[in-house]
């Protein structure tokens, strides 16, 4: 398998000499590592690491656009200083993304900014929903016609324990490979679904294919041992940075990070041939939005 995660050394969030090389790595589904970049926390945000922050109702802590901050307990005091961190954490964010790969600003969408407290080694979930399997970000409710999803991660640990991910094969071959047990997808029984509140909006061919591929490399015990796959450990204060629609990934162990996602439309990319829709339309033949 070739190299799927890139270290980049540069220090700082923001360059001055634009590269293409990192936009192609990453169009080309590769996880990009900042091993360098700096991200100082006060004594006052420190206090904020205890999964006891963390709403026992809510997965993870929430930062919306306006400010609105969802799933913390805590005084006023203690939510609005962690409020603030996931803020500058997200003007980070923004500032690397739109500083490495310029072509994207104008066309990116900011998603809330998310504080993940809970130990993931700990986490109990369905198989669908568990992360510590490879898989390709799709979601059965929110369908994006073929939307590409970037997310901006960084480790955030104050004890230094890395966070523990597995990268996997490239898309190209996760599509070729589950394509022919896929199920054919159905108009009507999208309408239903989103009739019934199921999804919030229609569901497209292209997100049927997306959540078949990512239930199907996650169903798959033998493909999750022994595909082509690397461990790769993160450590406290790395960023990294890929299109998790197209990287298959898996987050094994670790504790306290945080991530900002952005959307971005398909024919906005620099090189619209390498996204998964163009890819699933070329291997189907067919237009899937």
């Amino acid at each position: 398998m070739n190299t799927q995660v890139i270290d980049v050394n540069d220090t700082e969030w923001e360059t001055h000499l634009v590269a293409n090389k990192w936009l192609n790595y990453l169009e080309a589904g590769k996880v990009l590592h900042f091993t360098n970049l700096n991200f100082p926390l006060s004594e006052f945000e420190k206090s904020f690491f205890t999964p006891e922050i963390r709403n026992p109702k809510s997965r993870n802590i929430s930062l919306d656009a306006s400010g609105h901050l969802k799933g913390a307990v805590g005084n006023a005091e203690v939510q609005a200083g962690l409020a603030t961190m996931m803020a500058r954490y997200r003007a980070h964010a923004q500032t690397l993304v739109n500083s490495y790969f310029p072509c994207y600003t104008e066309h990116l969408s900011v998603a809330p900014t998310s504080f993940r407290p809970n130990q993931i080694e700990t986490r109990s979930q369905s198989w669908r929903a568990d992360d510590k399997r490879l898989h390709v970000d799709a979601f059965p409710s929110r369908p994006n016609y073929g939307e590409r999803i970037l997310r901006v991660f960084i480790n955030v640990n104050p004890n230094n324990v890395p966070r523990v991910w597995r990268v996997g094969e490239p898309f190209e071959d996760i599509a070729q490979r589950f394509l022919p047990n896929t199920k054919p997808y159905s108009a009507w029984q999208a309408k239903v679904l989103n009739i019934f509140g199921i999804t919030k909006s229609l569901r497209s061919e292209y997100d049927h294919l997306m959540l078949q591929l990512h239930d199907a490399m996650k169903h798959d015990l033998n493909y999750q041992s022994n595909s082509p796959q690397l461990t790769i450990e993160f450590p406290s204060g790395s960023v990294w940075v890929c299109f998790s629609d197209q990287a298959s990934h898996a987050a094994m162990s670790g504790q306290f990070m945080m991530e900002q996602t952005f959307h971005l439309p398909a024919q906005n990319q620099y090189d619209t041939n390498t996204s998964p829709l163009a890819r699933l339309q070329g291997y189907t033949g067919r237009q899937l939005i």
